[in-house]
């Protein structure tokens, strides 16, 4: 009997120990809506956004910018059907923070979408926008 309470802690512990890998999921997809056309989500569907003043491979979102506009961050992509793995990929900030970034801008959450499919953010100052994958960054 106490092989068996043993052995199921072990399992319970393992189980825990996986739990937070299988959380990490790194798919990116392209979802749409009729006002705003395809944009980027996160694999659970929350919205991916880019900043007007950011440049390829530098942030200019900093300090009280990350609270309102959260980093978006995976160690490896899976891109959704259409786009290139290359297409992402990761900066190392001044602040010492990793984000991923797309076609090398940054990738950013918006703390007013609570829930998948949300969008609030678009627009938002005029320089903040999702990302249409078919015409990103603008010519």
């Amino acid at each position: 009997m106490k092989k068996f309470f043993i052995l199921a802690a072990a399992f319970g512990m393992l189980a825990i120990l996986v739990q937070p890998a299988a959380a990490m999921n790194h798919e990116v997809k392209i979802a749409e809506q009729d006002e705003i056309g395809k944009y980027l989500t996160d694999a659970d569907g929350m919205t991916l956004y880019v900043f007007e003043k950011d440049s390829p491979g530098q942030s200019a979102c900093t300090g009280g910018c990350v609270d309102n506009w959260p980093l978006f961050y995976r160690e490896d992509v899976a891109p959704p059907e259409g786009v290139d793995s290359n297409d992402f990929g990761t900066i190392t900030r001044e602040d010492g923070a990793e984000q991923t970034t797309f076609r090398g801008y940054p990738l950013y959450y918006f703390t007013g979408d609570s829930e998948p499919g949300e969008a609030k953010g678009n627009g938002m100052m005029d320089l903040w926008h999702v990302v249409d994958p078919d015409s990103f960054p603008a010519e």
